[in-house]
């Protein structure tokens, strides 16, 4: 089958299975979140010693994030995707065959630090495509995003119907599919940092400082991913709740929604390729503001909250294709350090989001998450619109 070159220099089939591994990959944190219980039985401990799972899985993704994630831009960034997806393979095979809580606390954190190859993939295909940055880099973002939001449903039914083994088993399976298509289509990019590596992580913090877009960006992407992960958190108190009172499969199927708003990522990605990133990351904050305002108007109507999801996913999803595309814009021998600082940020946000959406529920319940929300979310969009000159110094590497 001949495959199709597009504009940016990637085929349409290097750009699918770029998606499609990147999603598969970034899937294995969240994994555990819906099937914590069956992992306590299976071992016969306790809340607090199962729930430590899904802290050290993010743990391990936020090691990774700073200390792999740079190496990108000194080692073949192939070789570094193919190595990482080896050692997840086998990681996943076993926790498939898991002893005991100790073995699984110590395989998450080894399994979230082996998941950032979906971090190096977005940088390598950024480094390639010099036209269609945002297009591109839209279509692997997606990807990434169904993983994160269909990882739960998946990882729900499979327990529900098999075992919760037979989750890391199956994904056992699709990392290896994933590792031999990249390794028969992923292309070869040249690097050009030739320091050692307490160098390299030393330029990777100068990056901050290097380029004034690049903290806008991150500070940006961290508030309104904490918009996101405090909305999700809470949400499912919310749906368990009066006036709803659903079950987890019903709340699950919230998740559907995300996906479907996760499919417009692209199409903000073509608008800052356009030039347009001022413009979509105002419309996207925007969608984010209307979504909150309906989550907390409609409060008790479950088709406004399932409106408000797709909303703030779609806003959500777009501010960060757009941040990402302009990020890649900046000095493409330095992406995957760029990327390093951004996603960190990012993360961070993401974990006081999640936090402080768990203390605003605690102390007032969704009407004090939805306030939370909202300043959160009029932070990034003073940050969007106020008046700015941003100059790029270009330092000698």
């Amino acid at each position: 089958m001949e495959k199709q070159i597009s504009s940016s220099g990637l085929t349409k089939v290097q750009i699918l299975i770029m998606a499609i591994a990147s999603g598969v990959c970034v899937a294995n944190i969240y994994y555990n979140q819906p099937i914590l219980k069956d992992i306590a039985s299976s071992f016969r401990v306790g809340e607090g010693e199962v729930g430590s799972i899904s802290v050290l899985s993010q743990v391990g993704y936020g090691f990774g994030l700073f200390f792999l994630i740079p190496l990108g831009d000194k080692i073949n960034k192939k070789k570094l995707i193919l190595s990482l997806l080896i050692c997840l393979f086998f990681l996943l095979i076993l926790m498939t065959f898991s002893q005991n809580i100790i073995e699984v606390w110590i395989l998450s954190v080894a399994i979230g630090i082996a998941t950032v190859s979906a971090q190096v993939i977005l940088p390598l295909a950024a480094s390639i495509d010099r036209v269609t940055t945002g297009k591109t880099v839209g279509y692997i973002f997606t990807g990434i995003l169904i993983g994160v939001l269909g990882a739960r449903v998946f990882s729900g039914y499979i327990a529900e119907w098999l075992n919760w083994r037979y989750v890391y088993g199956f994904s056992a399976g699709m990392v290896l599919i994933v590792t031999v298509l990249l390794n028969i289509y992923l292309p070869n990019v040249k690097n050009q940092f030739n320091g050692y590596y307490l160098e390299l992580l030393s330029s990777t913090i100068q990056q901050f400082k290097r380029f004034s877009l690049l903290r806008e960006a991150s500070l940006i992407g961290g508030l309104l991913f904490g918009v996101f992960c405090s909305f999700w958190t809470t949400l499912t108190f919310h749906l368990s709740g009066a006036p709803f009172n659903f079950q987890s499969d019903t709340i699950g199927m919230y998740g559907f929604v995300a996906i479907a708003g996760a499919l417009m990522a692209p199409v903000f990605g073509k608008l800052a390729d356009r030039g347009n990133s001022q413009r979509s990351l105002t419309i996207a904050v925007s969608l984010v503001i209307a979504s909150l305002v309906i989550a907390k108007i409609a409060s008790s109507s479950a088709i406004a909250i399932a409106v408000a999801v797709l909303l703030l996913d779609v806003g959500v999803q777009a501010i960060q294709v757009t941040n990402v595309a302009r990020i890649y814009t900046l000095d493409a021998q330095s992406n995957s350090r760029i990327n390093t600082v951004y996603i960190t940020i990012y993360f961070i946000g993401g974990s006081v989001g999640t936090s402080i959406g768990l203390l605003c529920w605690n102390l007032g319940g969704w009407n004090l998450v939805t306030w939370q929300m909202l300043v959160f979310t009029l932070l990034g969009f003073f940050i969007i619109v106020r008046p700015k000159k941003i100059t790029v110094k270009i330092n000698k590497e």
